[in-house]
């Protein structure tokens, strides 16, 4: 692995501030005041004066700075490198989009400010609304929900809403078991049962299972498309038709839609319901517990239950209409992470049509070059064509008594964050790759040779696998403990 990214770079334990500096030091020179401290801690709030910290640090400015920059190179990030999370459509996030952002007119609006002092950022939002409509195939869009599941939600909250209307009870929503993890969830919260029904031996939803299950009291299926198996649901159009000859509505999860922007459009092929993610597919900072953002498309027949407000257009004005009868109502404080959707447009804007088609046929280039490098290493359970990402296991690695956790650990000596481990659930110790479009040849040959330099290691020196990682900065820990027993805050009294 000589020449290797990340195989030798330096990593300083750093210690806490109280435990570095010197009384006198100071990170700043204050200008010399006659000012009385009494009467300055007297013109404050009695709240707002802190009560003196015992012991607390005082460091000089190189120590401080040398600080933070240490804890930063800590971090892994898509500035940084290569992240292959298979479903999670980690790619890099344009700077300009940034900027875009933290535009005043953007950055500093305030949702309580009228509408009349609000009408560029409204229409962006309509705008942004239109241009997700048009790649999705659907008639209206709610840019309410923060993230996938959410999504998820709220379409279940318009799929009950919709059956109420019509006086029927449908009780029980269909849940491939290639779907995203979270489908199932936002089923229950929606008082819905979920029905599994098994892909088939290629990796696929079949019509015939689909239609064993089909009948009066099922609301809905819920397809991702492509699946988590990286495979595009063929089937997806036969399907819907069986649904709806029933009366049943089709969502589809768009998490992959990272795949298929330009080429498949989801209203085309009988979609009813469909969420993105704009922190997955339009490039948007991604991780970390948000902001993100999960728009629902639907069809015309859904939209006035769509949340409250919807951004509407009279004449050149636009303005937020809350007089929708049927709306499930708000699902999201104000009208969503409104800078999140500043960036997407961006993206949207500067790649265009033609872009976006580019940069779905340039992800699903980059693994499958990922899947033609590596299929000699390691098992790939389906042989059926993938698009945006592919899904090996360690059955290869058994024999030496080697595991995916093991493999992904090592990973990281090489200087690459794992992929997606042990997901999906149909395949038993799933190694899932998504490389995405923003990923040089340089790039993914370097993350290629580090997987087979792990496939031999596995076979020749399985106990280093066992140990790995041990250039990180911190080595293997106890997960379970560190999940159970999480160590959130430094406390001077459980020292």
């Amino acid at each position: 692995m000589e020449g290797s990214v990340g195989t030798t770079h330096l990593v300083i334990d750093e210690p806490l501030l109280f435990d570095i500096g010197s009384e006198g030091r100071s990170a700043v020179r204050f200008a010399e005041t006659k000012t009385d401290e009494k009467k300055l801690k007297e013109s404050f709030p009695a709240a707002m004066i802190r009560e003196p910290i015992e012991d607390f640090p005082e460091i000089s400015q190189p120590e401080l700075v040398r600080h933070y920059t240490r804890l930063s190179q800590w971090n892994y990030g898509v500035d940084t490198g290569l992240y292959p999370l298979g479903s999670c459509t980690m790619k890099y996030n344009p700077k300009v989009n940034e900027e875009a952002a933290a535009l005043p007119g953007f950055a500093l609006a305030h949702p309580h400010q009228p509408e009349v002092l609000s009408q560029g950022a409204l229409r962006l939002m309509h705008h942004l609304e239109g241009y997700l409509a048009e790649i999705t195939g659907m008639d209206r869009v709610t840019l309410q929900p923060s993230a996938g599941a959410h999504g998820e939600l709220t379409a279940m909250m318009i799929i009950r809403a919709y059956f109420m209307d019509r006086g029927e009870r449908r009780t029980r929503v269909i849940i491939p078991d290639t779907a995203h993890g979270t489908n199932p969830a936002s089923v229950s919260m929606c008082g819905f049962e979920a029905v599994p029904v098994k892909s088939g031996p290629c990796g696929l939803l079949e019509p015939e299972a689909v239609r064993a299950l089909m009948n009066e009291d099922v609301a809905a299926i819920m397809i991702t498309n492509p699946n988590t198996l990286g495979i595009f649901e063929c089937n997806a159009k036969e399907i819907a038709e069986i649904v709806h000859d029933r009366g049943g509505l089709v969502y589809f999860d768009g998490a992959n839609l990272n795949a298929l922007m330009g080429i498949v459009r989801f209203g085309d092929i009988g979609c009813d319901l469909a969420h993105m993610n704009l922190h997955k597919t339009f490039s948007t900072p991604h991780g970390g517990g948000g902001p993100g953002a999960g728009p629902l498309a639907v069809k015309g027949q859904l939209v006035p239950y769509l949340p409250v407000p919807m951004v509407e257009r009279e004449g050149g004005n636009y303005w937020l209409n809350y007089d929708l009868p049927r709306s499930i109502g708000k699902v999201r404080s104000f009208y969503g992470n409104f800078l999140i959707c500043v960036r997407a447009y961006a993206y949207i804007l500067a790649m265009g049509g033609e872009g976006l088609k580019r940069a779905s046929v340039t992800a699903v280039a980059n693994a499958n070059y990922v899947r033609s490098k590596l299929r000699t290493y390691y098992h790939l359970p389906y042989e059926t064509p993938s698009l945006h990402e592919c899904v090996f296991n360690d059955r290869k690695q058994h024999e030496n008594d080697v595991t995916t956790l093991d493999i992904a650990k090592r990973l990281i000596d090489y200087g690459f964050h794992p992929p997606t481990i042990y997901f999906p659930l149909v395949v038993d110790g799933a190694l899932m790759i998504e490389p995405t479009e923003t990923e040089s040849r340089q790039t993914l040959d370097q993350f290629i040779e580090a997987m087979r330099a792990i496939a031999e290691e596995a076979k020749h020196s399985p106990d280093v696998l066992k140990r790995a990682p041990m250039r990180s900065r911190i080595t293997r820990v106890d997960e379970v403990a560190a999940a159970r027993k999480p160590v959130l805050r430094w406390d001077s009294f459980n020292l």
